[in-house]
């Protein structure tokens, strides 16, 4: 059997994993096809329907202006992933490149970007999205590059030690010993054998952008009314959490779900690709 076919197998052993993953995949889904799942308009208000409850014509109930709880949630997920997505590739196409740098020519180069790396992580991770997310203005594609920047740290560390650990594997040598450059080393050897780490991290970062969406857009720095949004949701559902409980439970559930089932999906990954179980 193969190796990839015994990863496979382990991770179908691995029933939390296998959830997670179903979950995580019904949310991609449902983003990618939000506009036929969507029973209304999520922008469209019906004042004769406003805080209606859960029933027949609304699954989910309708908030105070009578828009499509069900239609807003499904239009709220697809931001989720959209930042989700978008965010980590930032993330991912900055940080891979510094951190194989950094790990790979050592001294000076490594010097700098790990003073670059510990500057930006001396600030939390949500504080960090919210303050360059406030400088940017509110917008999703503001709130997008404010995440994608903010993770950047953590992916540049993640490179940079899978890079000092595999820099002086045996096949290494031997492609430098072949006349192989470092473009060579580096993105035909190196970063292959990092991969498993960055998909890892990849499933840590996507439930993370996905709250830091929900931050920005609940403090009005990410998604603007009427769009739809978790994060707009609950800040709307604020001011009527007794009469209206679904405006908030809902949103909420869904923000929920969608993190639980990308960190299920991530602690699956990292048991079946790094044997050693180390968070980096």
């Amino acid at each position: 059997m193969s190796v990839g076919g015994a990863k496979l197998r382990a991770l179908r052993r691995n029933r939390l994993a296998l959830t997670g993953g179903v979950i995580a995949a019904v949310f991609v889904i449902v983003a990618l096809c939000a506009p036929l799942i969507a029973p209304y308009d999520p922008a469209q208000p019906d004042f004769n329907n406003a805080l209606a409850g859960p029933g027949w014509a609304h699954w989910l109930g309708t908030d105070d202006l009578g828009r499509d709880q069900l239609s807003r949630v499904v239009f709220g997920a697809r931001a989720s992933m959209q930042v989700g997505v978008l965010a980590v590739l930032l993330a991912f196409l900055v940080g891979v490149p510094l951190g194989l740098a950094a790990g790979y020519y050592g001294k000076l180069t490594d010097g700098a970007v790990s003073r670059l790396t510990d500057t930006m992580l001396a600030f939390p991770f949500l504080v960090l999205a919210v303050g360059l997310a406030a400088i940017l203005g509110p917008s999703l594609t503001n709130a997008t590059i404010a995440i994608g920047i903010s993770q950047i740290p953590a992916v540049i560390r993640i490179t940079r030690a899978e890079t000092l650990r595999l820099k002086h594997a045996d096949y290494v040598a031997a492609a430098v010993a072949n006349g192989g450059g470092d473009g060579t080393v580096l993105f035909g050897h190196i970063l292959p054998n990092a991969t498993s780490a960055l998909i890892v991290q990849a499933t840590v970062g996507v439930p993370a952008a996905i709250i830091g969406e929900a931050l920005l857009s609940f403090l009005g720095l990410g998604v603007q009314p009427p769009d739809a949004s978790l994060g707009v949701m609950l800040a709307s559902a604020q001011s009527f959490l007794a009469p209206a409980p679904w405006m908030a439970v809902f949103p909420g559930l869904a923000i929920v779900a969608a993190t639980l089932a990308f960190n299920l999906l991530g602690d699956g990954l990292r048991d079946v690709l790094d044997p050693r179980g180390a968070t980096r």
